[in-house]
């Protein structure tokens, strides 16, 4: 059984700062592709970045340079530190896992590809920001 529930969401002033996390359990993070996806009302649900099994992160452009994703091994937890927020970044975000271990390459397939290749999501914490 695998788990993943985020946390940290909530409403912020453009330029405001976020910190989300991603509690897991059934899997070792550390062997794990991981990765945050978000998705807006009447969109389709997009990459944010990936942390591969090796532990190297990858982002979207359109948060490289804003968001950094890291994990702790001991606690089994992935965040996502999310600087400079836009108002574009409003959404729902959600961290999902595969069934099994993805190399990197295919790791970060899945952000490119929206998720597909994901089998294993969170319910989601919801991200609002406002001018």
């Amino acid at each position: 059984q695998v788990d993943l529930i985020e946390s940290g969401g909530g409403s912020v002033q453009a330029g405001g700062t976020l910190r989300l996390s991603c509690q897991v359990t059934g899997v070792n993070i550390s062997t794990y592709c991981l990765g945050w996806f978000r998705q807006v009302s009447g969109k389709e649900r997009e990459g944010v970045g990936i942390m591969d099994n090796t532990g190297d992160p990858s982002y979207a452009d359109a948060v490289k340079g804003r968001f950094t994703i890291s994990r702790d091994n001991a606690e089994n937890t992935l965040y996502l530190q999310m600087n400079n927020l836009e108002i574009e970044d409003t959404g729902m975000y959600y961290c999902a896992a595969p069934a099994t271990p993805f190399p990197p390459g295919p790791c970060i397939g899945t952000m490119l590809l929206g998720g597909i290749g994901m089998n294993y999501w969170g319910k989601g914490t919801l991200v609002t920001v406002s001018s």
